[in-house]
């Protein structure tokens, strides 16, 4: 009988750690009902720890995902500082499973340069922690002690380590490849000296990174030394150049079992690509096109050769059927008078989950779709189901909009905006007619909102081929920071077979939610302005018309 891998996901801790990631509150949460749905055994929500916003995300995780009976345990890291262990605790207790994760390093390098300590003061606070989390989160849930940068720890001060955490009450122990450094016969050989030590007392669990593009090897090689739960992330977000990828390795041990000794994992596979799609739509990290698994290329076949032994037999060049990860494996063409039974299955056969009351509302999106286009086909139906996925405040509304650019010359742009029952209008010229109507929206958001955001990326890709392909913008903003603040960063998204039209929406799902979360009033922006310049008129965008 095979192993039972356990799938530990730590996409909204690690993975949320790639640069240029940014979810709120709500989309981890959104992500997390879609980890549930692919049936991972771990959910790390969160670094509690880390700030407010952090713990409650996973308070709400916790409380909304991990509640159900049947639901996912739920994780939060803490380093091994009792601050940290008591935070952490306290946003998990909502959870039905829960699953504590204490880390410290282990490394000299580590240990002498960041720590600026010794490993005896370590291995002290290792059983400290431990005990303390144990204490704190009960005996029916798991402890996990990770020893950061273990794979350039001295093995006999690892193993020592690793000893004390499960003594002190660890019943998982990780061995993570911080920064990417062994390669999987070194790796493996290292697991393998752990699983011997603690094997039959913890389950031994790997993470590993990216940056030698070995992650996904590592950790297959440690399945092999033994480890029972493997640390991974969708689509192989992380720091730096990333975890190991889930769906590499959960695909890697469903297509070739017998190199692994029928080791098995519980993840829905065919949930794969609609959770790749979620986490890359909200993160605003596109999938290269030739990822493994989950990548647009992934099925794609172009050459005569290969088209040609496809049509005989599939199994010539693909190991895995697309319906396997969740793709159709065909085009959809959806017209106007199809009817909303089909596309309801449909969605089903994509992966997509979609409640009952949205369902008319997408359904409706995409005939209009249809009206427009020659064909709605499968990632226009998955675009248009991931704008759903992604709830946007309706606070700022768009009355009226025009652009108008001309060779040699500056394009224009004018808005109205409708917010808390009065209009708002606005003039700009700009390098493009995007450009031209965001700088106008800009304008006329000083009238609402006090300061402008700044524009921190923009990106525009097809949905699609063809000339009516539908145009999805992504745009990431960052709120008007005060003295001393961070500017926090928000993501927003457009879709349109219209490009400006399609900015323009990005733009405004974005500023919704930045004032979403700092909610002002008009009034009371005007009443600042003219308090600080009391003899000066309440200032008027250049250009707007009152």
């Amino acid at each position: 009988m095979g192993r039972r891998i356990r799938v530990f996901d730590t996409t909204l801790r690690d993975g949320e750690q790639t640069p240029g990631a940014a979810l709120t509150v709500d989309e981890k949460v959104t992500v997390a009902k879609q980890l549930a749905r692919l049936r991972v055994d771990v959910i790390e929500a969160g670094f509690p720890a880390a700030s407010p916003g952090e713990a409650e995300a996973v308070r709400r995780i916790s409380a909304e995902v991990g509640s159900a009976e049947d639901a996912p345990a739920i994780a939060a890291l803490a380093r091994c500082v009792p601050a940290d262990v008591t935070v952490a605790a306290a946003a998990l207790d909502p959870a039905r499973r829960r699953q504590l994760h204490v880390f410290i390093a282990t490394s000299d390098i580590h240990i002498t340069h960041k720590l600026r300590t010794t490993r005896e003061d370590v291995l002290e606070l290792i059983r400290s922690c431990v005990g303390q989390a144990r204490r704190m989160i009960g005996s029916d849930h798991d402890v996990e002690f990770s020893a950061e940068d273990a794979s350039r720890s001295e093995l006999g001060f690892l193993l020592e380590a690793y000893e004390a955490a499960v003594q002190a009450g660890a019943a998982v122990i990780n061995v993570p490849d911080t920064v990417g450094y062994t390669e999987p016969k070194e790796y493996a050989a290292v697991v393998r000296q752990v699983v011997r030590l603690v094997g039959r007392r913890a389950i031994v669990s790997t993470h590993c990174h990216n940056d030698l593009g070995l992650a996904t090897a590592n950790t297959l090689a440690a399945i092999q030394a033994g480890a029972r739960q493997v640390e991974v992330t969708v689509n192989g977000l992380g720091e730096r150049a990333g975890n190991a990828s889930l769906e590499e390795v959960v695909m890697a041990l469903r297509t070739r079992p017998a190199q692994f000794r029928s080791a098995t994992t519980g993840v829905a596979t065919e949930q794969l690509t609609a959770t790749s799609r979620l986490v890359s739509y909200l993160t605003g990290i596109m999938v290269q096109p030739n990822k493994s698994v989950v990548g647009a290329n992934a099925f794609a076949h172009e050459s005569g050769i290969h088209q040609d032994g496809f049509l005989k037999n599939p199994l010539t060049y693909e190991i895995m059927t697309p319906e396997s990860v969740g793709l159709s494996g065909s085009t959809l063409t959806l017209g106007k008078l199809s009817g909303r039974a089909g596309f309801d299955e449909r969605l089903r056969r994509l992966g997509i989950h979609v409640e009952p009351e949205a369902l008319d509302t997408l359904y409706g999106e995409a005939i209009r779709l249809a009206d427009q286009k020659k064909q709605v086909t499968d990632a226009d139906l998955l675009a248009l189901a991931e704008m759903h996925a992604d709830p946007v405040p309706q606070l700022v509304g768009i009355e009226h909009w025009a652009a108008a650019s001309r060779q040699g010359e500056s394009s224009s742009g004018n808005v109205s905006l409708f917010y808390e029952g009065r209009t708002f209008r606005a003039f700009a010229g700009g390098n493009g007619p995007v450009d031209a109507l965001l700088s106008a929206v800009d304008n006329a958001l000083e009238q609402i909102i006090d300061g402008r955001p700044q524009l921190i990326d923009y990106q525009l890709r097809s949905i699609g081929s063809g000339e009516d392909a539908q145009g999805e913008a992504t745009v990431k903003i960052s709120a008007p920071a005060g003295d001393g603040d961070v500017p926090q960063i928000f993501t927003g998204h457009g879709l349109s077979t219209n490009v400006v039209e399609a900015s323009l929406r990005a733009y405004l799902a974005a500023v919704n939610k930045l004032i979403a979360e700092h909610p002002v009033a008009a009034d009371a922006v005007a009443a600042a302005r003219q308090k600080r310049s009391p003899t000066d008129p309440v200032p008027t965008p250049a250009g707007s018309h009152p």
